[in-house]
């Protein structure tokens, strides 16, 4: 911290001054220290080479919080998911416990084996012979 009290670690965020879309080439160009504009060329050129591009602005978007915010879009909708009893976060978690505590209830306590012993592989049932299969005849 300075003595103004504002902290002087650089921070990566999508910036409001020069934001032309969001605000993500502008604010990695201040984070690295270079002009946006060469990131901007460099962003098309690689959208015309595959349409890359677009998908490294549209994750960087995602996942790259506004100045003004400390979490990004993805982290927000993370966090809403995880604050709703309802949603499909708590689902996913309580069947994760459950397949858990199933499994706690096979094995018993962690680190030892199954008390009963493991079934025998069985071997394949034969099949029956076909006339595919059989030498051909002479005749």
């Amino acid at each position: 911290m300075n003595i103004h009290g504002h902290s002087t670690v650089k921070e990566l965020r999508r910036t409001r001054e020069g934001r032309i879309v969001a605000g993500v080439c502008s604010g990695a160009a201040e984070f690295i220290g270079i002009d946006a504009n060469i990131l901007r060329i460099g962003l098309a050129v690689a959208t015309f080479f595959g349409g890359l591009g677009v998908g490294i602005y549209a994750v960087a978007w995602l996942l790259i919080p506004e100045e003004t915010k400390r979490t990004s879009i993805v982290q927000d909708l993370i966090g809403k998911q995880k604050s709703d009893p309802r949603s499909t976060w708590h689902q996913a978690q309580s069947y994760w416990d459950q397949g858990v505590q199933n499994v706690r209830k096979e094995w018993g306590p962690r680190d030892q084996a199954p008390s009963s012993p493991a079934p025998a592989p069985q071997q394949p049932a034969a099949r029956p012979a076909s006339p595919v299969d059989e030498p051909p005849t002479t005749v």
